[in-house]
């Protein structure tokens, strides 16, 4: 995730958990200039009943999603009462609207108020650096960390202000600028810089800084971490060859091995990291947990049986602590809980439902009942009772919102796996009018409505969607697929899929749908581009379709009945995929 992405999704979090306590001391209204102080240097606020509307619209509307009215609201408030609390939410509500410029006033607002807040001045000045304005800001850090006699702790707390920076680019140039030359060689300095880097996507600085940072200090389990999981895009095999030898120089660590086990299963070397996981489990034969990981990475390895060895010796383990130990004192009713649930999903895997459905039934801990009801509910429909699928739904009883949501969107999904698509659409039409603001269930009702044709029901299900959430990818990815698929409305479909691509840019779902956009406005060679990297991601039928499609315009008749012919033995039958090659007279 990027600075940017980070910021946004920080800020209206903490807006939405945060509270207002405004003052209540009652007195006029006064110029900024006499406005009168609490003893915590807040103004006191008079809830006129102007300013309780005022403050009520802007609640209101972040209720509603309308970041730009809430802004707008609050910011005016600020101005017109000199509380800075009124200027934060601005800037808040400002950043999740992507109102840069509104953003970057409100700052300036909460700075000007609250002289005295460092994350207000750090903010102001943070914001006005991503317009490129980055003097300013690492003038000023740069003399905060020169002046500073603990170096360490003022560079922490330069990173937490050049964090807020919405360009992560312009924020490693920020750091490297706010950087004096007497501390630019300290590991902490290296370390940052690293950070910086690898969010501005530039992995071959960030190792470079992370090498230079374990150089510094050999034995810096913080900086191996660096080397490793930045260096994994630049130099794969030395990089983990390296991490082998640093375990192996400090037998105490623990982070720096798990992660190391962590990438080599990642790269499918399971069992290098069998290997490692042994060296840690001689060292501290007493850590049951590393037990519990060699059965997972036996599960991702598919070695099935050595896994079900060990899950169920480790449910044995904790059981027995579990007699010797209260639950309210140890962790053991927990450990059972998750070997369970990979035993479910060993089970699952080997398609031997009934098993799965009774290690769902040996689960005893209280917080995963519910989870454990609806996937047994979903167990049973995939073995063709759907009666007792939606009764043991039904016998959940009366749920809170988010739960019976949850029941909604499973029963329908059930109805729609049975092939059932008119009784799933009920079930979410009947839900949508319960659950009003549950943008879950408008986009599984809108890919129902897709399913059946129905775009009309579609579009303004998916627009809602977008207003409940700003920041869903696949609402607009889907709005605008819909939009290209049809081939109309291709002008507002880009500016929808734009939006999609920067949400989550490696999406192959939405470089996919980038990709037919480009081939309906006549750009091959970008839409080739594109799909690739799509199928690449993701072999699916309908993106071999596209794929194919677009190689068949450009004269490459035979990779693309070659891709067709691949994904048809891979998935048979699919219908996109099976029209598309009628189209163009291919048989599978």
């Amino acid at each position: 995730m990027n600075l940017k992405s980070l910021l946004f999704r920080t800020v209206v979090l903490s807006a939405l958990m945060g509270g207002a306590a405004w003052a209540t001391d009652v007195m006029e209204l006064k110029p900024i200039e006499h406005i009168q102080l609490r003893s915590d240097g807040l103004p006191i606020v008079t809830l006129s009943p102007d300013v309780l509307y005022r403050i009520l619209v802007g609640e209101v509307a972040v209720q509603q999603g309308d970041y730009d009215t809430a802004s707008q609201t609050f910011l005016s408030l600020a101005k017109d009462t000199a509380d800075p609390r009124f200027a934060q939410r601005a800037f808040q509500f400002s950043m999740a609207d992507n109102n840069l410029s509104r953003g970057i006033a409100a700052a300036k607002e909460w700075s000007l108020l609250a002289p005295n807040d460092p994350e207000a001045k750090a903010t102001a000045l943070a914001l006005e650096a991503s317009t490129g304005q980055t003097t300013g800001l690492a003038q000023t850090l740069y003399q905060r960390i020169d002046r500073a006699t603990d170096k360490e702790q003022a560079i922490i707390q330069a990173m937490g202000i050049i964090s807020k920076m919405v360009d992560s680019r312009l924020a490693l140039d920020v750091l490297e600028k706010s950087l004096p030359k007497n501390v630019r060689q300290l590991t902490i300095s290296h370390l940052a810089l690293s950070d910086v880097a690898w969010s501005a996507q530039n992995p071959q600085r960030a190792l470079q800084e992370a090498r230079l940072a374990l150089a510094n200090e050999p034995d810096s389990e913080l900086a191996m971490q660096r080397v490793l999981e930045y260096g994994l895009q630049v130099d794969q095999q030395k990089v983990i060859e390296q991490a082998k030898q640093f375990v192996q120089n400090n037998p105490d660590s623990r982070d720096l091995p798990l992660l190391l086990i962590n990438r080599l299963v990642d790269l499918g070397e399971y069992d290098q990291a069998l290997e490692q996981l042994a060296v840690m489990q001689k060292r501290n034969p007493e850590d049951f947990d590393l037990q519990f990981t060699q059965a997972e990475i036996n599960i991702r390895a598919e070695r099935f049986d050595t896994a079900i060895a060990l899950l169920n010796e480790y449910i044995s383990v904790q059981n027995q602590r579990r007699q010797s130990l209260d639950d309210a004192t140890t962790t053991a009713l927990s450990s059972i809980s998750d070997a369970r649930l990979s035993l479910v999903q060993i089970a699952e895997k080997q398609n031997n439902l009934h098993e799965a459905i009774r290690q769902l039934d040996l689960i005893e801990e209280p917080a995963l009942l519910f989870q454990v009801r609806v996937h047994r509910a979903v167990l049973e429909a995939r073995l063709g009772n759907l009666k007792k699928a939606n009764r043991t739904l039904d016998s959940l009883g009366v749920l809170n919102k988010r739960d019976q949501a949850v029941v909604d969107l499973t029963r329908a999904a059930i109805l729609r796996e049975a092939g059932r698509t008119d009784q799933a659409v009920e079930v979410l039409e009947r839900s949508d009018k319960e659950l009003p603001d549950t943008p879950e269930i408008k986009y599984d009702l809108a890919m129902l409505y897709a399913s059946q044709g129905r775009y009309e029901d579609l579009e303004p299900l998916l627009r809602q969607v977008i207003e409940l959430q700003p920041f869903n990818a696949n609402a607009y990815n889907a709005l605008g697929y819909t939009f290209v698929d049809q081939n109309k409305n291709l002008d507002e479909a880009q500016g929808l899929l734009e939006q999609a691509l920067e949400l989550e840019p490696d999406n192959p779902y939405i470089l996919d749908s980038v990709g037919w956009y480009l081939y309906r406005v006549g750009d091959y060679q970008a839409a080739l581009e594109y799909l690739m990297r799509s199928y690449e991601r993701l072999p699916d039928p309908e993106v071999a379709a596209h794929l194919g499609e677009v190689l068949w315009m450009k004269g490459r008749q035979g990779e693309a009945i070659d891709i067709w012919r691949q994904a048809w033995d891979a998935e048979n039958p699919n219908h996109s995929l099976e029209r598309t090659m009628q189209r163009f007279g291919v048989k599978p």
